[in-house]
């Protein structure tokens, strides 16, 4: 997997993936930036929360779940100090559907936790105090 981040001015930056896709990461005003795009460190949850997503909905699809909506609610701390790393992050996944099963999605949270998830794993094993927590709605049939 390759990336290539290049500075633009200030704090923004653009960031162009392997695969050809690019996304602006800038900075606050106070700290030289324009506002213009996440910040570094949003980039990273915002990659986690993708990564366990795929996962979980990947699961829910092979099981035949009648899913018609899913996010991720993700909370994070950081170190007071520098660096400000990751100390603790929560994600609670919110999947709606039709006749959705607990079990299954509480598989699928666990099992992309556990066993799947390269970004949640990886913050993980690098002292992060992760928890995981999910809620079923159920929706009518539209």
């Amino acid at each position: 997997m390759e990336t290539t981040v290049k500075w633009m001015d200030g704090a923004m930056f653009v960031g162009e993936s392997g695969s050809g896709h690019s996304v602006v990461m800038d900075g606050p005003e106070d700290l030289g930036g324009r506002n213009l795009g996440p910040r570094p460190m949003e980039m990273l949850l915002l990659g986690t929360g993708g990564c366990a997503m795929y996962d979980v909905m990947s699961m829910l699809q092979k099981s035949r779940q009648d899913v018609r909506d899913c996010r991720v609610e993700m909370q994070a701390e950081r170190a007071d100090a520098v660096p400000a790393v990751f100390t603790k992050l929560n994600m609670h996944f919110v999947v709606s559907g039709t006749g959705l099963k607990e079990s299954h999605v509480k598989r699928a949270v666990e099992l992309s936790a556990e066993k799947y998830c390269s970004a949640s794993i990886m913050l993980g094993a690098a002292g992060v105090e992760l928890t995981h927590s999910y809620e079923v709605v159920d929706s009518e049939a539209g």
